[in-house]
């Protein structure tokens, strides 16, 4: 692969071209949503990223991660009526954030390609859907992205807890692209490009997480 080399945007689809190069990946930006991914070349397969995934520790009963995921559950909550429905989108192999949402009194659905992949939840619509750490592992973004959107029923919530790429010479050195699961990395720009896509705002809350709210009709 040259600097020159150019590849289409699987948000966007548009142009992207060589951002930055590390020993074992190539990463391209679009410069239309600014985007950052890797090189499809560099995907691990379905079983690699399992093998990954099973190491993690996560559990409804560890503080510290209960904690963590508190940043999407205590804004996403301000918005939320008492008994709205959501779906935790890429729940991993031990879903905590539903939990915590149905302890408030929130009914909640999972979904994880990996760990609890009944496709069927994804045709019913919700009030609001969580994807916290995922969409940086996600190979088709604008499939994956446009179903979970299609999923919120009007005046609903969708949330997003990712950490934000900042500029290039800070890519370089960020421990976050060096996990061979995550794949696509999103800058605020991106999160306004997807945001005018939907025809909504982005609203940030802290450092990594991103709500959108549908129009009502």
């Amino acid at each position: 692969m040259t600097c020159m080399e150019t590849i289409c945007c699987p948000l966007c689809s548009s142009s992207a071209k060589a951002y930055h190069q590390d020993k074992s990946r190539t990463y391209f930006q679009c410069p239309n949503c600014l985007l950052v991914f890797v090189h499809p070349e560099a995907f691990l397969s379905a079983q690699e990223e399992k093998s990954i995934y099973d190491l993690h520790q996560n559990s409804p009963y560890d503080i510290g991660y209960r904690k963590f995921l508190s940043r999407m559950l205590i804004p996403m909550i301000k918005r939320l009526a008492m008994g709205s429905c959501g779906l935790d989108f890429g729940c991993g192999p031990g879903p905590t954030l539903s939990l915590m949402f149905e302890e408030l009194g929130h009914p909640m659905t999972i979904y994880d390609p990996l760990y609890a992949a009944d496709e069927s939840v994804l045709e019913i619509e919700y009030d609001f859907i969580t994807a916290t750490e995922v969409v940086e592992h996600l190979q088709s973004p604008k499939h994956c992205l446009n179903r979970m959107w299609r999923c919120i029923k009007p005046g609903g919530h969708l949330g997003i807890m990712t950490k934000i790429v900042i500029d290039q010479e800070m890519f370089a050195n960020w421990h976050y692209k060096n996990d061979d699961t995550h794949i696509c990395f999103y800058s605020k720009e991106t999160f306004v490009w997807l945001a005018m896509h939907w025809q909504t705002e982005p609203v940030f809350e802290g450092k990594d997480v991103i709500i959108f709210q549908k129009q009502k009709f």
